[in-house]
């Protein structure tokens, strides 16, 4: 296992900045996302890292060791792209084990690896297959082997789930996830999918516009996003923008229609401030109900709903804005248009972020 250090990385193309200044360390064995939309410098991190793409300024080590100027076969990565980049007139065994022969690797050895990179991924006895009698997701575990077999020292991924359907997705997920945990392998994936970057790693790193804008567990960059593009870009939020104000032990954010908003995290009195929160976060009760003690409650009209099976997903209007919350499937139907209804929530779901 080794850990990989970038230190203030610069990459331009003409006047854009795709790379500010990326400042990132990932630990040993650690299952690193980089997530962002496209064009947040994302993919030309991983291929700095991989060595596709010379940085203008800045440091990129593993193991300690400079490797800016390393030629891309001599850094000990493997690389799984996309598209997956299989030879479609090589069998399995020869696609896999393509790297140990342009290495020079023996025959006998070659073999070897093979049949454990295959046995890891589940394709054993697939040996002789050419890429097209496979599935999706078959394909993709042939590109995990032949980046796996020639033992590298650190793993990337490109994307490696977006080219297949929802339900393969989510069990490869389940399976990529197995894998690197069973060889303990440092990896950066490249994703624009949250759930995804949810799922599958230790820890998230969101960029936006070339520049980093937080790093953390999944549940703390989720939970406490930092900045208004964290919190929409991960999730779903809303968001309440206003004065803060003191009430007690806690903050308040007044809004401008007049809507007052707590939080149990500290903020300057009188300073413009701004709270997110997420949908799922909202309890609904209609005017009868008992409303929870201690919560923020706001009175709301429902515009529209999106039924999605084990979820309905609302939109509500309230006093200068509308918000969305999601309840969970345990009505028989859902509420209907134009229902008043009360909106509850702790205030410690009321998170303040940067603009």
């Amino acid at each position: 296992m080794s850990a990989v250090e970038v230190k203030d990385i610069v990459k331009r193309y003409g006047t854009v900045a795709a790379l500010d200044r990326v400042t990132v360390t990932v630990a040993e064995g650690e299952f690193f996302a980089l997530l962002g939309p496209s064009g947040s410098g994302k993919t030309t991190l991983l291929r700095a890292i991989a060595g596709f793409v010379i940085p203008e300024a800045g440091e990129i080590r593993i193991d300690g060791q400079r490797i800016e100027r390393v030629p891309v076969y001599r850094r000990g990565i493997g690389m799984v792209f996309q598209n997956y980049a299989l030879f479609p007139h090589l069998s399995v065994f020869d696609n896999v084990g393509f790297g140990l022969q342009v290495r020079g690797v023996a025959g006998a050895e070659i073999a070897a690896r093979v049949a454990e990179a295959l046995r890891l991924v589940r394709l054993s006895g697939m040996e002789m297959r050419k890429p097209r009698e496979l599935s999706g997701g078959q394909q993709q575990r042939v590109a995990l082997a032949r980046a796996l077999v020639t033992r590298p020292k650190v793993l990337l991924l490109d994307e490696p789930l977006g080219a297949l359907d929802k339900r393969l997705r989510q069990e490869m997920q389940v399976e990529l996830k197995q894998i690197q945990r069973a060889v303990g392998i440092t990896t950066l994936f490249v994703t624009h999918d949250q759930e995804e970057a949810l799922t599958l790693s230790d820890r998230i790193a969101i960029l936006s516009e070339g520049r980093l804008v937080q790093v953390g567990p999944p549940t703390e960059v989720y939970e406490y996003p930092a900045t208004r593009f964290a919190a929409e870009f991960l999730g779903e939020a809303n968001l309440f923008v206003g004065h803060a104000e003191q009430s007690g032990t806690e903050a308040v954010v007044l809004t401008p229609a007049g809507v007052r908003i707590r939080t149990a995290l500290p903020l300057p009195a009188g300073a413009e401030a701004m709270l997110a929160v997420r949908p799922e976060k909202i309890q609904l009760t209609n005017g009868r109900a008992v409303r929870p003690d201690g919560a923020n409650h706001v009175e709301g009209r429902i515009l529209r709903s999106v039924y999605s099976g084990s979820s309905i997903a609302y939109r509500i209007e309230i006093p200068g804005q509308e918000l969305t919350v999601f309840e969970q499937n345990r009505a028989a139907a859902p509420r209907d248009v134009g229902e008043t209804v009360t909106l509850s929530w702790s205030p410690g779901h009321s998170i303040p972020v940067a603009a």
